[in-house]
């Protein structure tokens, strides 16, 4: 559970490191934005998302329930909370390719539909079928540990998408207009505060403690 609990204050590594980033008028809103992956998009996850993603898959493409669920074992609980948490993540990537780029109203309605929709169908082709049935990519053997496409890709997809829409911030900054980020170290704790999350995130996903998980930590941090 530890764990798990580390991949959550990840959203506190993702907000400061953003906000640090961003000019000093919109770091508040950036704040606000990493609150919103969890204060909404759990929600999301929660009411529909989890159903999509682990419930009965006999078509390979969506699970067909457990939605809202109400009477689970305490290691389902587990796995909704791990899986709600990596759905979080995936929303957040795209929050920094949004910084400063849109409203609130309009994050908010970005953040809902990933856990809601799209992160869910992805996962459930790879990782679905926890209560029955199994999801196409993986029996095709397609395999992700940690998410790396599952989450990563989908929240860098999803960050594409957003910036496709925006478009480009043409004509609106000068030659030689100094961009001023609000923190530098700011910044830097977010970074240190993901390094630590990484940890929960990578040996979390082995879903069970044994030897391997020393291993899986050690190349977390080296590779960092």
């Amino acid at each position: 559970m530890l764990l798990r609990v580390l991949v959550f204050f990840m959203q506190a590594g993702f907000a400061l490191l953003e906000s640090g980033s961003v000019r000093a008028k919109n770091a508040v809103n950036v704040m606000m934005k990493n609150y919103t992956d969890m204060c909404i998009g759990g929600l999301a996850f929660y009411l529909v998302g989890f159903g999509l993603m682990m419930g009965t898959n006999h078509s390979g493409f969506v699970g067909t329930d457990h939605f809202m669920p109400v009477a689970l074992s305490n290691m389902d609980w587990a796995l909704m909370f791990f899986q709600m948490m990596f759905a979080a993540t995936a929303v957040t990537i795209a929050s920094g390719a949004m910084a400063e780029r849109v409203s609130f109203i309009g994050y908010a309605v970005a953040a809902c539909l990933i856990c809601l929709f799209i992160y869910p169908v992805f996962a459930s082709w790879v990782w679905g079928g926890y209560f029955g049935g199994t999801g196409w990519l993986a029996e095709l053997g397609f395999i992700d540990f940690a998410g790396s496409t599952v989450v990563h890709s989908v929240g860098g997809w999803a960050a594409l998408a957003a910036i496709m829409i925006i478009g480009p911030r043409l004509n609106r900054f000068v030659e030689g207009h100094n961009f001023n980020h609000s923190s530098l170290v700011q910044s830097v704790a977010g970074v240190v505060f993901l390094w630590i999350g990484w940890l929960g995130f990578n040996a979390g996903s082995s879903l069970h403690f044994d030897s391997n998980v020393f291993n899986i930590v050690l190349n977390t941090i080296l590779a960092g």
